[in-house]
C-alpha cells in the first residue's frame, strides 16, 4: 500500500506514511490514473511540449476511470487547474491543466480563482527540498473570489505529480482562502514521490 497524499510505501490499513500523520498535509487526498513511469511519461511530455493538446480527452478519460475520482469529481463544488506562469502559457500556447478541467467537469471548472504570482525555474530540474522553497509563495487565491472558495469542496488538477510540491503550494493558497476540503487529480503520479 500506498500514502494517500505522498505516495510512500506504507503498512497494511494505514492510509498515510508517519511523516504526512505528523505535518498534516495540504491535499486531503491525491489521485491519478496511472503511473509517470514509460510509456505514461512520454505521453505527457509530448502532451505538454510537442502541441498534443488534442489528447486532453483521452487523458482525462483515464483520469475519471481511476478509482475515487468519479466519486470525488460528482462532490467537488469547484475544480480548479494548476495556473501556469504567463511566460509557460505563451512558450507552450496552452495550459495542460486547465485542458483537462475542462474535459473532467467543464461545469464545475474555475480557472480565474487561483493565480500564479511567481515564475519558478521548471520544477522537473531541482531535488526535493529546492522544489518545495520553489514553489513555497507562488500561488494565491484571487483576492476578489475568496467567497467563491470559502467552505467548498475544492479538486486542483494537473497533469504530473511528482514531489507533490506544486499541488501541495496550491493546496495551502485554497486552505487559506477558506476551502472546507481540498483534493488533488493528476494524470500521472510518480510512484515514489520523488
Amino acid at each position: 500500500m500506498r500514502c494517500r497524499t505522498c505516495a510512500l510505501p506504507v503498512a497494511a490499513g494505514q492510509p498515510q506514511c508517519g511523516a504526512c500523520c505528523i505535518d498534516v498535509p495540504p491535499l486531503d487526498a491525491a489521485f491519478a490514473a496511472v503511473s509517470y513511469a514509460y510509456p505514461w511519461s512520454q505521453v505527457v511530455v509530448e502532451f505538454k511540449f510537442q502541441q498534443r493538446a488534442d489528447w486532453a480527452r483521452s487523458m482525462a478519460l483515464l483520469m475519471r476511470s481511476a478509482p475515487w475520482v468519479e466519486p470525488t469529481l460528482e462532490a467537488a463544488d469547484l475544480v480548479v487547474p494548476m495556473p501556469l506562469s504567463r511566460q509557460r502559457l505563451q512558450e507552450r500556447g496552452f495550459n495542460q491543466a486547465l485542458l483537462l478541467a475542462r474535459v473532467l467537469a467543464p461545469g464545475k471548472t474555475q480557472a480565474q480563482l487561483l493565480l500564479r504570482i511567481q515564475d519558478t525555474p521548471a520544477q522537473s530540474t531541482l531535488s526535493r527540498a529546492a522544489r518545495l522553497r520553489n514553489v513555497q509563495h507562488a500561488f494565491a487565491v484571487d483576492p476578489l473570489q475568496h467567497a467563491v472558495i470559502q467552505g467548498k469542496r475544492v479538486v486542483l488538477v494537473d497533469d504530473v505529480m511528482t514531489s507533490g510540491a506544486s499541488l501541495g503550494a496550491a493546496a495551502r493558497s485554497v486552505r487559506q482562502a477558506g476551502a472546507a476540503q481540498v483534493t488533488g487529480l493528476v494524470f500521472a503520479r510518480a510512484e515514489q514521490g520523488a
